[in-house]
């Protein structure tokens, strides 16, 4: 993975991070302000409304209606609260003063469910409205210990007060945000390194497994009389044709991995048959067809060679349905082993064998255009085509050195 790369992802990952930490914590901190906030306009209706609950408790124990109002309206316009209600130990309404402005405050607090704010210790609803604060507020009337009757009254929170109230809440939760995005900013070296040192070992076992493939590959080639070359051109062609056909990343290390090891069961096969000079006899083809499922075997065990089975098995399939070992046909046969079966045979068409000399780049073609429908798959036969020429030139005066360079350098960019 490149560089640009791991500082992509790992930003990404952070900038979630920072979101979803952020959201939960300034879920908790805005909770713990609401607290606050409830708690500082409950003490300043409290104590606003402690100066006449002083004066009237005398009134609500003698039951002085008259003096009780008087005070009552006196406290109403000199005060924030919109209305003022008292009532006696038994909870029976004395004396209700309002302000005109307070009916539409009263209906919304109504709106909301029913709760009996009178007992023996203050209690309080809040409603904000139109972008102003209210508190209804009740608390309890004592005297010499004991309840003669208790006071309740809407508040209504100054508007510069709430809007101080506002912007400590505001700041309150930037401070959360901020101390979240420094926090977030700090692991990021941390976590970049540690991400180094797993890309560093991950670096390491993909040059052991792409060591193994191809030292695999290489021995099998030499036992089959063969050169490297072999692997390595057909591999280098395959990608090619597979990105002339668009197909995805995955599926270009699968086919790597399947074309540097399409005859890897060939190892199980004796020399008799395998470096046989002739032609070879039905039951030795028969024999000859079970290095497929030799391959498939040999591979069954290496998790990252796994994916190499594809081609493997399936290479010798014919788009007709005519070939082995299952007979499928068409696009039955994976897009993989369709793909490579084109580069296998035009490689073994070009190339010398003890058997024969190389076809001309023309005649091998031809011979592919040929099979057609039958052999090949025609669309991924139709775009080898058109790129056949450029590969064959490119690589016809490379030698293994050079093209081990080169596959090299594409296996590294195609699995890094």
């Amino acid at each position: 993975m490149r560089k640009a790369s791991i500082h992509r992802m790992l930003v990404a990952r952070l900038l979630l991070v920072f979101v979803l930490l952020s959201a939960v914590v300034c879920a908790f901190d805005y909770y713990y302000e609401l607290e606050k906030v409830d708690e500082h306009v409950l003490r300043l209706a409290l104590e606003e409304s402690s100066h006449f609950r002083e004066d009237e408790v005398r009134y609500v124990r003698d039951g002085d209606l008259r003096r009780l109002e008087a005070g009552a309206r006196e406290h109403l316009m000199t005060s924030a609260f919109m209305i003022i209600e008292f009532y006696d130990a038994n909870r029976k309404p004395l004396v209700e003063v309002t302000k005109p402005e307070a009916a539409s405050i009263e209906e919304q607090f109504n709106r909301l469910a029913h709760q009996d704010l009178l007992g023996d210790a203050p209690r309080y609803r809040k409603l904000e409205h139109q972008g102003r604060l209210y508190l209804r507020v009740a608390a309890p009337l004592a005297v010499d210990g004991s309840v003669a009757g208790y006071f309740e009254g809407i508040y209504a929170v100054g508007e510069a007060e709430f809007a101080r109230i506002r912007e400590q809440m505001a700041f309150s939760l930037l401070k959360v945000v901020a101390v979240v995005f420094v926090t977030t900013l700090a692991l990021y070296p941390v976590i970049l390194a540690l991400n180094r040192r797993v890309l560093d070992y991950a670096g390491v076992l993909l040059e052991a497994n792409i060591g193994a493939l191809e030292s695999l590959g290489n021995a099998v080639a030499k036992r089959d009389s063969d050169t490297s070359e072999h692997n390595y051109r057909v591999t280098l062609q395959a990608i090619a044709l597979a990105e002339r056909l668009g197909l995805d990343r995955p599926t270009l290390q699968e086919l790597v991995k399947g074309a540097f090891l399409h005859d890897v069961g060939k190892i199980a096969i004796s020399d008799a048959i395998l470096l046989k000079p002739g032609r070879l006899t039905e039951e030795e083809f028969a024999v000859m067809r079970t290095h497929v499922a030799h391959g498939v075997d040999i591979l069954s065990d290496y998790q990252w060679l796994k994916e190499a089975v594809h081609v493997v098995e399936f290479h010798h399939e014919k788009f007709d349905g005519s070939g082995y070992v299952r007979g499928l046909k068409g696009r039955d046969i994976p897009e993989t082993a369709r793909i490579f079966c084109i580069v296998d045979v035009f490689d073994a068409l070009t190339s010398r064998r003890p058997y024969k000399e190389p076809f001309s780049c023309e005649t091998a073609l031809a011979i592919l255009r040929e099979g057609s429908g039958t052999h090949f798959d025609p669309d991924c036969l139709e775009a080898f085509l058109a790129i056949a020429p450029e590969l064959h030139e490119a690589q016809r005066t490379m030698d293994e050195r050079t093209l081990r360079t080169l596959l090299r350098a594409r296996v590294r960019a195609l699995f890094g």
